[in-house]
């Protein structure tokens, strides 16, 4: 009798006792912006699958979340693709109408908004508070400064000759641009949003990211075949890291969460290069990854690699351990950018 008196009870006290609440399961998503396809695709990072196409416009490259991970922001172009060796007088005239940042509303996946850019972007950062994007204008040599809540460029600043990438130091303070035709590094101080200083660098530099204290800036140059090591608050190189791997034009760069390793894409020499960050030397190469392997993303854990195919029109999915490509996801023409999103 009192056993089941004690049951009963039990049975009591669990019904009314609140349901316990499942925290939500982190989904990583990777966004590849798709410059000859005009649109962003989305892979699911547990199935490695394709779940959804989102067009966007003329030529996405650059992208960015937002710091509440809402939202992806895409640079978007309407000038004819070029490069090195296109003769530009005989490409069609620029569609400025075409040119802007677009931003996404990741749960609807959606094109809800275009931002004014200036002429031609290709990449850009925006501000740890969210407000400000800073965008590397290539065909004018110039770096806009816009305003996300009013939807305006706020200011215009001159830079080098087809500007490129571009990082905001993680204490907001400075910006590094990236001007691959004046083998430079531009630096904007934020808080007269005026240049202030510019970095010389090996021929044509091309991506720039800084260490999570803001101590550090590594940027690749495409023709230097180097990585150049800056110290961000003199605003200088420290040292170059050569890249050794055959071919290598080193583009797309990102560090290892633990920030002992950078993972730097070749380009047309096809493979990634993994630089010990202590050492200051490439410590292997990751060969045969794909034709033309531009932007790159790696997961919270450091365990994946995610590599834009340029030419390939593929995700290519890597062990950054082993160094094995684990898989290839086809999407869109021409990928370009990759962005690696973990959040519920």
């Amino acid at each position: 009798m009192r056993c089941r008196v004690a049951l009963a009870l039990l049975a009591l006290a669990l019904a009314a006792a609140p349901a316990c609440k499942r925290a939500p399961q982190s989904t990583t998503r990777i966004y590849v912006s798709n410059e000859d396809g005009g649109s962003i695709s989305v892979i699911d990072g547990q199935t490695e699958a394709v779940v959804a196409t989102i067009p966007v416009g003329k030529r996405p490259r650059g992208m960015r979340l937002s710091p509440d991970g809402r939202s992806l922001y895409v640079a978007l172009s309407g000038s004819a693709k070029g490069g090195p060796g296109v003769d530009e007088s005989k490409l069609p005239p620029p569609d400025r109408l075409a040119d802007g940042i677009g931003v996404i509303d990741l749960a609807a996946r959606k094109l809800v908004r275009v931002l004014p850019s200036g002429a031609d972007p290709e990449a850009f950062d925006v501000t740890a508070d969210g407000k400000t994007l800073y965008v590397s204008n290539e065909d004018t040599g110039q770096t806009s400064v816009v305003d996300v809540a009013s939807g305006a460029i706020r200011k215009s600043i001159d830079v080098g000759r087809e500007p490129e990438g571009v990082a905001v130091r993680p204490d907001g303070r400075f910006v590094y641009v990236t001007s691959e035709s004046s083998n430079e590094v531009d630096v904007i101080d934020t808080a007269h949003d005026e240049l202030t200083t510019r970095i010389p660098t090996q021929a044509r530099p091309r991506a720039v990211v800084f260490s999570r204290d803001g101590k550090r800036a590594y940027v690749t140059t495409e023709a230097g075949a180097t990585v150049h090591v800056v110290d961000a608050a003199a605003h200088a190189v420290l040292s170059d890291v050569h890249v050794p791997q055959k071919g290598a034009r080193p583009m797309g760069i990102v560090l290892s969460p633990d920030e002992t390793h950078a993972y730097v894409t070749n380009g047309r020499g096809g493979s990634i290069s993994v630089v010990n960050v202590a050492t200051g030397t490439v410590e292997r190469a990751i060969e045969g990854v794909a034709p033309r392997p531009w932007g790159i993303g790696i997961t919270r854990d450091g365990r994946t690699l995610y590599v834009a195919g340029g030419s390939s029109n593929e995700l290519v999915i890597v062990d950054a351990a082993t160094g094995v490509t684990r898989k290839t996801v086809p999407v869109g023409a021409g990928p370009w950018g990759v962005v690696v999103s973990d959040g519920p």
